[in-house]
């Protein structure tokens, strides 16, 4: 890693230890130190994840028309405004409101220029290393930030929020100090992609990059005959060549299914954080009248650690499933951990714990590596539409999950509830196979016509 990349990971980590400080705590202070109702809050931080998660979409925009480094400033300046406005904010209910809504502005800006930069000019292979340690940074502080914010979350907010207004201000001065992206002293020099080319185009050499000096000569890459086999969407090359440079005639088939609309990463992200958020949302429901406070807080924190810790060590392999793969070992591990929790008791729920990270971290990272990989547009841009997705998917589990969760406990069984989102877990899958398998036929057909 460059040191720019360095410098942002531990921004990273700083920027969601401030963040996770006090947002986690925000409806117990909108609720009984401003005296919202109960509904009034629902609609506050619905509305905030909403531009939080929604949000995204502007920021591909933003960080092209004004680069990503000043995107990332942008929105920081934007978060500190919202932060240091809390401290006012407490004694008046609109001016709290409003300042959460700037900072939740601010995160959806900040996060897809900050994934965008991270990987600014890295090559395909160092990209799992990249994204995974960048999640890796924001879990630690995710994990860090509610434990350590607790003293004061409730005897002296207004202190609490003039330290992280201090914290985003003092990042906000790092961030000023990174290199521009593409200059080469930072996250490295953007390499544009190359335009797409299709099999049955006419054979063109295109341009030879440059060569450092010093190093061997690169060869230049040439667009495919007919039939020839186009590169693996996921990363790496396809091998199924056979002697002389032609391809078997169903290497471009299965490359063309690779993009249906059937595994779209945008789809198959709403899919994955809709199943996962039955987790996020709702165990606490479950978990602490069985257990207790304590132990649930225990296993947050060693949730985020096993993030922390497995999701670096795991990326590479990762990075080697193909997608469908990927979807199977990532839906079959979350319907195991709702299963697991269904169980019931302090194993069972640890247990359920454990699954669902694992299924955590390959659905999102090999999301995150598919939609890099398919798109042709700018990486922001392309994290922004993750960010629209996993906010879709976010939404739907909350109004599904409480539907179904109050139907269970109505019915005096809180277990079917998680029998019933496991099963969802293992249908999921099954939905995207037949998908593939539907725009599969058109395409087998044209293949095999004469």
């Amino acid at each position: 890693m460059s040191g720019a990349q360095r410098a942002l990971l531990a921004a990273s980590f700083l920027i969601t230890l401030g963040s996770f400080a006090v947002l986690p705590y925000m409806s117990v202070l909108l609720h009984r130190r401003l005296g919202l109702g109960l509904g009034a809050v629902g609609f506050v931080l619905a509305v905030a994840s909403l531009i939080q998660f929604a949000g995204g979409v502007v920021a591909g925009p933003v960080a092209g028309r004004i680069g990503l480094r000043r995107a990332m400033l942008l929105a920081l300046a934007l978060r500190t405004a919202g932060f240091a406005a809390f401290v006012p904010g407490l004694g008046s209910p609109a001016l709290a409101v409003g300042a959460l809504l700037l900072v939740s502005a601010g995160a959806a800006l900040y996060l897809p220029a900050n994934k965008a930069y991270l990987v600014d000019g890295a090559s395909e292979a160092a990209r799992p290393r990249l994204l995974s340690a960048s999640g890796s940074a924001f879990n630690a502080g995710m994990a860090l930030g509610p434990p350590a914010a607790a003293p004061l979350v409730m005897g002296s907010p207004g202190a609490l929020f003039a330290c992280v207004t201090v914290l985003f201000a003092l990042v906000g001065a790092g961030h000023a100090l990174l290199p521009r992206e593409g200059s080469g002293g930072g996250a490295g020099g953007r390499s544009a992609p190359a335009p797409p080319v299709s099999a049955g185009a006419p054979l063109t050499p295109t341009a030879t990059p440059a060569t450092p000096a010093g190093a061997p000569p690169t060869p230049t890459a040439v667009a495919p005959m007919p039939g020839a086999s186009l590169p693996a969407r996921g990363g790496g090359e396809r091998r199924d060549r056979v002697p002389g440079g032609a391809a078997t005639a169903a290497a471009p088939v299965r490359d063309r299914l690779t993009a249906s609309p059937g595994l779209s990463p945008f789809v198959v992200t709403v899919l994955s954080v809709y199943a996962f958020m039955f987790f996020q949302h709702y165990l606490a429901l479950y978990a602490v009248p069985r257990t207790s406070a304590g132990f649930y807080g225990a296993v947050l924190t060693g949730y985020a650690a096993l993030l922390v810790v497995a999701q670096p060590l795991l990326a590479e392999r990762v990075a080697a499933l193909g997608y469908p793969a990927a979807q199977w070992w990532g839906f079959g591990a979350m319907a195991a951990g709702m299963a697991a929790i269904g169980a019931g008791g302090h194993a069972g729920i640890a247990v359920g714990a454990v699954l669902l990270c694992l299924g955590e971290i390959v659905l999102f990272l090999k999301n995150d590596l598919e939609a890099l990989a398919r798109s042709t547009a700018a990486p922001a841009s392309v994290f922004g539409r993750q960010r629209l997705a996993a906010g879709i998917g976010a939404f739907g589990a909350a109004v599904v999950g409480g539907q179904l969760y109050g139907a269970a406990e109505a019915a005096g069984s809180a277990r079917g509830f998680w029998v019933a989102v496991g099963l969802q877990c293992l249908l999921l899958p099954v939905f995207l196979l037949f998908r593939r398998r539907t725009a599969r036929d058109p395409e087998e057909s044209r293949a095999a016509a004469p």
